[in-house]
């Protein structure tokens, strides 16, 4: 009879995870609390538009890149993918300067073409452009070459501000190449250069947006899962971990209906796809991990949340452009950032539905825009005081604060977007609160557990618990994003794998 594994959690490495261990003959079940699955990967529609909770747009999906093995294998290439202008996949604008003129900066696809492009503006930048792409270049050719020297463990022990500061000398040109940043949480003091230099290399090699949301992702893993003959169950909480000996016997499980339920399931294995901290706090029975273990796990720092704004378009009034683009203030600081005011914003496109004859342009569709996302960074602290109230019952305050967010990233978004207020048909936000409702990741992080390149052993965990067969996965171990959750769901299962 085939070992039993019970994944805690259906974001994309619980699914990922339990796609692999169904495909090696597992007997796998996945557990999602809520209704729908895909944790931050979840879409939701709003008059008749459908909208991402928190995927946008993917890197390195071109045979050979970072991405491409990992998506073959998953069967995900074959999704209604949208290759972005390769010109231009990412524009990276400062505003509210002296002049009183929007800068603008184009990022390019291929690492060549990325540092000529970025020459044009800084020839004087040229030789460390190249030495920058160059350097992205090797980081990606030995993503998964962790014997090597130039491997991640180097990187994860260096800062990667001082890397920026170092490579290159223009201050307006490190604002250019760390300006993409609402992709990570930019912090002068902790963030590894491993973290920043991977998940911009993959970006850079190509990037992608979905004809549609990224549920469309998830929606194929369970798909899959159940074809071949694992579970996947909605609505169904774990309330607790238990077993003896140090050793994961069983999850309870409230399974919500009317009336709820609850259940106990054996498990020969249990993966949690949940917030580390969220982990230990179902451990019962016997399962006391060593107070040290604990200490470390509750003392680590959370990256900060974001804030959406989700825009509905008024017909043919803003053009679809195939990039993102992001909005700084002048005077924004990049690396330190203030969350509590509004200095940097990304506005995303969503590509339109409606029919169209010919070749897609690299550059856009040449037909207008009917949605798209602007984000930016919010500081749980903003939104802490209603951390226990329910979604949809936390009143006017609250409300208000969500209001003036809103109006302030649609005023940034428009000193590059001008006609964009009066386009707006309607809008919809969501908070750290949201993401946090959505995804059980605590004070809404939009990217786990902080990374510190000053420790990074106390910083990055291992998938492999104090107990025996209760293993880690998802964005807080290794590296976040699509490329970071799908690299260590191979690590976790290779836990298992490795003793068959």
């Amino acid at each position: 009879m085939a070992d039993k594994v019970l994944i805690i959690g259906s974001g994309l490495g619980g699914l990922e995870c339990g796609y692999i261990l169904a495909k090696n003959g597992f007997d796998v079940t996945v557990l999602e609390q809520s209704s729908q699955c895909g944790g931050c990967m979840q879409s939701f529609f709003r008059k008749g538009q459908e909208f991402d909770s928190g995927f946008h747009y993917v890197g390195g999906l071109d045979e050979g890149q970072s991405l491409y093995p990992f998506f073959k294998y998953f069967g995900l290439l074959d999704l209604p993918w949208h290759r972005m202008d390769p010109d231009c996949f990412d524009e990276v604008s400062f505003a509210g300067g002296q002049s009183g003129i929007v800068e603008s900066f184009p990022l390019a696809c291929g690492y060549d073409r990325f540092a000529e492009s970025l020459s044009g503006f800084f020839p004087d930048e040229k030789a460390d452009l190249k030495a920058y792409s160059a350097f992205l270049k090797k980081l990606g050719d030995n993503t998964f070459k962790s014997a090597n020297s130039f491997g991640p463990d180097d990187l994860f022990g260096v800062s990667a501000y001082d890397f920026i500061c170092k490579s290159f000398r223009n201050p307006l040109l490190r604002k250019v190449i760390s300006g993409t940043s609402i992709k990570m949480e930019l912090d002068a003091e902790t963030l590894p250069l491993y973290v920043f230099a991977q998940i911009n290399n993959s970006f850079i090699q190509s990037s992608w947006r979905l004809r549609g949301c990224g549920s469309l992702i998830t929606d194929k893993l369970v798909k899959a899962i159940r074809e071949m003959g694992g579970k996947v169950l909605c609505n169904a909480k774990v309330i607790g971990i238990g077993g003896e000996n140090g050793s994961a016997e069983f999850l309870k499980v409230s399974f919500g209906g009317d009336p709820v339920c609850e259940e106990t399931l054996k498990a020969d294995w249990v993966i949690s796809d949940i917030h580390p901290e969220s982990t230990m706090e179902l451990l019962g029975g016997d399962l006391r991990v060593r107070k040290i273990y604990r200490e470390r796990i509750y003392g680590l720092k959370n990256t900060f949340g974001i804030f959406t704004v989700n825009v509905s378009l008024k017909k043919g009034r803003i053009p679809y452009l195939n990039r993102n683009i992001y909005i700084h203030k002048a005077d924004a600081d990049l690396w330190h950032p203030e969350t509590s005011h509004t200095e940097s914003v990304m506005v995303s496109f969503y590509v339109p539905e409606e029919r169209y004859d010919g070749v897609i342009s690299d550059r856009g569709l040449n037909i207008p825009a009917t949605h798209l996302d602007i984000l930016s960074p919010m500081s749980w602290d903003d939104v802490s005081d209603w951390g226990n109230c329910p979604e949809g019952h936390r009143g006017e305050e609250y409300e208000n604060i969500k209001k003036k967010k809103a109006l302030e990233c649609i005023d940034l978004a428009s000193e590059r977007l001008p006609g964009l207020k009066d386009a707006i048909e309607d809008y919809w936000t969501s908070s750290p609160l949201t993401y946090k409702s959505r995804t059980g990741s605590p004070s809404g992080s939009a990217y786990g557990i902080r990374k510190d390149w000053h420790n990074p052993m106390m910083t990055l965990l291992s998938s492999r618990t104090p107990v025996s067969n209760l293993l880690l996965t998802g964005q807080s171990l290794n590296l976040h994003g699509l490329l970071g959750v799908s690299m260590t769901s191979v690590i976790t299962c290779r836990e298992i794998l490795k003793k068959f």
